[in-house]
């Protein structure tokens, strides 16, 4: 806990040092400056309101223990310390991890994007089965979800999709399950009832600030309207509510069809483009400073990091941390705290 207390202290450090900041006259002078320093603010307060609010927690939790030594036979008073020093163990337990956050963005909201690999039908399928259990994961902690966008697959499941998941650290938390996803099942698409090997990628990027992170000028951008080819209704399909925005410097191109208004597709398509240029610029960092240590990347599509095998035995392990379960039904439920969790754990042991 000494660590914490020292982190804690330091941030309080950073408030003092930031409101005076923001109290120069000239602060809005550079306003993208200025909404950062805000930001960071916002943030680092936040983070010392959570952590002071357990510590009165805490000391809650003491008065209810000497007043059971007063009232030695109150079994009431005794079941509310257990359940209140329950709960202080348990947001104990998730603001620790969260301290553990070094990521510059692993404060912000995430945008997932998931996209089925090789395998028709079978990796489709695979890929709706990946978003329901991202969005059940949501549901659980609490997070809010949107499916911003989907492409259908041919018989079954979705091509891609891409979700908009808001919560504190949300992106800290979901950097666990960017890479590659491998299912063993037997294929219920099988005559045979063959099994079947399917890869389904996700990729975890940061929600952009477009006034702090991004300068997308206009001249960079070519907006094209189209119709909408997907289900939704007549009003969809006959009118040109679809949107195609491309980044020309960088030839990124982003689609959004799912709204009913052009309007609101532009939209969600400007958002994804903003997350997909702000992870582009942390690929070039991370290169650079793989560059200089002289290290290959290997970012392979073929390196899975965790596999969930359906059949012959049921089992659901992550290769980076060695942590598994035979619990499949409850991981595809949305249970992935317990792989998060060693995730994390996996690189602060790094970091130390």
């Amino acid at each position: 806990m000494f660590w914490c207390i020292f982190d804690i202290a330091s941030r309080e450090e950073e408030i003092t040092r930031l409101e005076k900041q923001s109290a120069q006259p000239d602060f809005w002078s550079d306003q993208t400056t200025a909404r950062g320093v805000m930001r960071r603010l916002a943030e680092q307060k936040r983070v010392v309101e959570r952590w002071r609010g357990l510590e009165k927690k805490v000391a809650d939790i003491a008065e209810l223990v000497s007043l059971t030594e007063e009232e030695e036979d109150d079994v009431s008073l005794e079941e509310e310390i257990r359940v209140e020093t329950e709960g202080v163990a348990a947001r104990l337990n998730a603001l620790e991890l969260e301290m553990a956050f070094r990521g510059e963005y692993d404060d912000r909201n995430a945008i997932l994007a998931i996209h089925a690999g090789a395998g028709g039908t079978e990796s489709q399928d695979w890929a709706e089965m990946l978003m329901r259990m991202y969005l059940r994961w949501a549901e659980r902690r609490g997070f809010d979800a949107e499916v911003l966008d989907t492409s259908l697959g041919d018989e079954a499941g979705i091509k891609s999709a891409i979700i908009a998941i808001n919560g504190d650290y949300a992106c800290g938390y979901l950097k666990s399950e960017h890479g590659v996803h491998r299912l063993v099942r037997l294929s219920p698409f099988d005559a045979d009832h063959a099994r079947h090997t399917s890869f389904v990628l996700v990729e975890v990027m940061p929600e952009a600030e477009m006034d702090i992170d991004l300068k997308m000028e206009p001249d960079d951008l070519r907006i094209d309207v189209y119709r909408s080819s997907g289900p939704g209704g007549q009003h969809m399909q006959k009118t040109s509510s679809a949107v195609r925005v491309t980044h020309l410097p960088t030839g990124l191109v982003v689609t959004c069809q799912s709204e009913r208004s052009q309007h609101q597709n532009k939209e969600t398509a400007l958002k994804i483009l903003g997350a997909r240029l702000l992870e582009l610029e942390l690929e070039k960092k991370s290169e650079e400073m793989v560059r200089l240590k002289g290290k290959r990347i290997d970012a392979g599509w073929g390196s899975q990091i965790r596999s969930y095998v359906l059949h012959p035995y049921r089992m659901v392990k992550d290769h980076r941390t060695g942590y598994e379960t035979n619990n499949t039904e409850a991981v595809l439920d949305g249970e992935l705290d317990g792989f998060i969790t060693a995730y994390l754990r996996s690189l602060a042991g790094k970091e130390d």
